[in-house]
């Protein structure tokens, strides 16, 4: 069993993965889509950046910081199940409890954009690490809305259902992009272009926020501009595993990711023709499209990089050997 296994394995997404498997299938738990996929963020989600998270022993605030974030994620995690359970299980959606547990989460999340302005700061202009520093950074954005959403207010008039919508846009989709985009740009060879991909994707999640609150024609701009981003990744990152020799486990994950991203998106251009078809409305297409983007492209992205990483880090220890 190679090191990024053992990893995995001793992750805390591992017991986290059991937990939210329990709560996507047991009719015990009678949440909302949008509010399980949070709880699949809290839980595996983050744990697998974090394993992604490069820290330098030498800097004893940012070890430290390294050292917390692992040890409160998981704890960090049960509150913000705790806190879906007290506003749908336990019958107090109207105290102020789901807001208070929330709250646990919303510090941890402080924690992990703490870090990202630390890691942007040590960056030194290197867009890889800003791309990274900025996705831990929207990770406290999320959390802000997910507490938002737990104490059911209405703000810039947002409703709640908003508020989730938000908080789910940015633990996957603006959190989880730039971490990639930033994982690529570690590997790659130095392209021109790459900074202006960084700048792209950093600009894209808060004008997809912006309008999904304001204006629609702003998060359409918001949102297009994403996509080419993920567009450029894919295919870059495609041509990489193509061209180059890697461990089958990355290539085999991030291959998938890619394959995700490139299904939901042939489903988006033939969604007209299969609503009309089949009588479907959009609704019958979020689950769809929320378990390719999160189980696919985000999940099996995140383990190709864990083995990725590993593999990168053990070419390097061979060759100074």
């Amino acid at each position: 069993m190679n090191s990024s296994l053992k990893q995995l394995m001793k992750s805390p997404a591992f017991p986290g993965g059991i937990i939210t498997i329990l709560i996507f299938y047991l009719d015990y738990f009678p949440f909302e889509l949008v509010e399980k996929f949070l709880l699949f963020a809290a839980f595996v989600i983050v744990p697998l950046v974090i394993l992604l998270l490069d820290h330098d022993a030498k800097n004893t605030y940012q070890r430290l910081m390294y050292a917390a974030m692992k040890w409160l994620q998981f704890p960090a995690a049960l509150l913000t199940l705790a806190s879906v359970m007290s506003s749908k299980m336990w019958g107090l959606e109207s105290t102020a409890m789901p807001g208070i547990l929330s709250l646990g989460w919303l510090l941890f999340t402080l924690l992990l954009g703490i870090y990202g302005l630390i890691t942007i700061v040590i960056a030194k202009g290197k867009a890889a690490e800003i791309a990274i520093g900025a996705g831990l950074v929207y990770f406290f954005i999320g959390g802000i809305w997910f507490t938002l959403y737990q104490y059911h207010l209405n703000l810039f008039q947002a409703n709640p259902a908003t508020h989730a919508l938000s908080s789910v846009h940015f633990h996957f989709s603006s959190a989880i992009v730039p971490i990639f985009i930033g994982e690529l740009g570690r590997i790659m060879t130095k392209k021109s272009w790459y900074p202006w991909v960084v700048a792209v994707d950093i600009i894209g999640p808060i004008l997809i926020a912006i309008g999904m609150i304001f204006s629609k024609p702003i998060e359409y701009i918001g949102v297009g501009l994403f996509a080419c981003n993920i567009v450029v990744y894919t295919a870059y990152l495609l041509t990489y595993l193509r061209k180059n020799a890697l461990d089958i486990k990355a290539t085999i994950f991030l291959g998938l990711s890619c394959l995700a991203f490139y299904t939901v998106v042939v489903i988006s251009i033939f969604y007209p023709l299969l609503k009309n078809m089949y009588s479907l409305t959009i609704r019958d297409f979020i689950p769809i499209y929320g378990s390719l983007h999160a189980f696919g492209f985000v999940l099996c992205g995140l383990i190709g990089w864990v083995f990725m990483v590993d593999f990168v880090k053990e070419k390097a220890n061979q060759s100074a050997s």
